[in-house]
């Protein structure tokens, strides 16, 4: 009884305390705080590329959740076209998957600091309860960071990314931007018209993170079908860094939550 007194008034506090520096350490990655003294978040230049092939380059620049300039090169295919096309200077894309990633981590430290600095737990079932919070959002953070959004083409070609180019971009070609875990990644997406007295048939494809040639959609009055698929992709450093904090605060929580456990079960089925 007195060892699990101890853990509840002692040990309990010592782990919160360790994974609000955790978390804010994460949250602190999300923000980027620049080195003036201004609080801007500061920009930082990637260069999305694969190996084997250079149809596609690109460089972006990152600041925070957005990304605030963008080139991408591409090589066409057919007749070795080099075609360009940059943001507008006036426009800004968010990655919604780091926006959210932020706010549940945010929320996370919220659950861990909202109580009194005296605040003593009771039972071990009110801290199972903290522990479960704080892991639903630490999961959700991680997953919105390891799984990207499965888009259909129709709502790739009516997204608001189409209209932020210039040049504007081609009608047979398609762009989409994600974070799958730690990189940032560039999908790019040739289309050709399928013509009406094509003997194909028109089978249109489901949602999907990254569709294949010969995915098949209808924008407008038109029918498509996908004949090349370009992904680039690039390391964001702080990113892995985040998902380090994630894994190693997820593993604080349910440790504490395995000892609380052991400790249940002994007064459940301790004898009379």
């Amino acid at each position: 009884e007195e060892e699990f007194k101890w853990l509840l008034q002692e040990e309990v506090h010592a782990v919160l305390r360790q994974l609000q520096d955790i978390l804010k350490e994460a949250s602190h990655r999300f923000a980027l705080p620049t080195s003036g003294s201004g609080g801007a978040v500061k920009q930082e230049n990637f260069v999305l590329s694969t190996s084997g092939t250079d149809q596609v380059k690109g460089v972006m620049m990152l600041q925070g959740d957005a990304l605030c300039q963008a080139d991408v090169n591409l090589k066409m295919p057919r007749n070795n076209q080099l075609l360009h096309f940059a943001f507008r200077e006036d426009k800004q894309w968010k990655l919604q998957q780091i926006q959210d990633a932020r706010n549940h981590v945010n929320q996370a430290i919220y659950l861990l600091m909202n109580r009194d600095v005296n605040y003593q737990f009771k039972t071990g079932l009110e801290v199972l309860k903290l522990m479960d919070a704080v892991m639903l959002q630490l999961s959700r953070a991680r997953n919105r960071l390891t799984t990207p959004a499965t888009l259909t083409l129709p709502e790739i070609a009516s997204s608001g990314l189409t209209k932020m180019f210039t040049p504007a971009l081609p009608p047979d070609i398609l762009v989409n931007f994600y974070i799958n875990l730690n990189k940032l990644c560039l999908t790019v997406y040739q289309l050709h018209v399928m013509q009406p007295s094509t003997t194909k048939n028109f089978k249109p494809a489901g949602g999907s993170v990254l569709h294949n040639p010969g995915a098949m959609f209808e924008f407008g009055s038109q029918r498509y079908e996908v004949s090349h698929v370009h992904k680039v992709e690039c390391v964001v450093p702080w990113l892995n860094d985040a998902l380090v904090f994630f894994t190693v605060s997820l593993q604080l929580c349910q440790q504490l939550k395995d000892k609380i456990s052991v400790f249940s079960s002994y007064w459940n089925y301790r004898p009379y």
